[in-house]
């Protein structure tokens, strides 16, 4: 019981741990929300937009893959520790519009 506070405590000490894994993480969701707006803001421009349909898809298919990337770094446990699991917020949102979009493409 004792070893589990020390190593939260460990981390409160050291605020370089959440600048480590923080910045890479936020970087990572921005890259993701810039793709997920993309791909609900500008979509196919009509059922002849064949290229349109492609681009959204592949748009959705990479912000699905980021989230996923997102997830599985927040899931790491020193990276649990030392953020949070709130952190598993942005990417789990950013996958369901994404997954939403794809389904709602045809």
């Amino acid at each position: 019981m004792t070893d589990s506070i020390k190593s939260i405590d460990s981390y409160r000490k050291r605020p370089w741990v959440r600048w480590a894994a923080g910045i890479p993480l936020g970087l990572l969701h921005a890259l993701n929300a810039a793709s997920v707006y993309a791909i609900v803001s500008a979509g196919p421009a009509g059922e002849w937009d064949d290229a349109g349909y492609a681009g959204t898809a592949a748009g959705a298919l990479l912000a699905i893959v980021l989230s996923v990337i997102g997830v599985l770094i927040t899931l790491i446990p020193p990276v649990r520790r030392a953020l949070g699991l709130w952190w598993l917020l942005p990417p789990v949102a950013l996958g369901v519009i994404a997954w939403v979009r794809i389904a709602t493409l045809d």
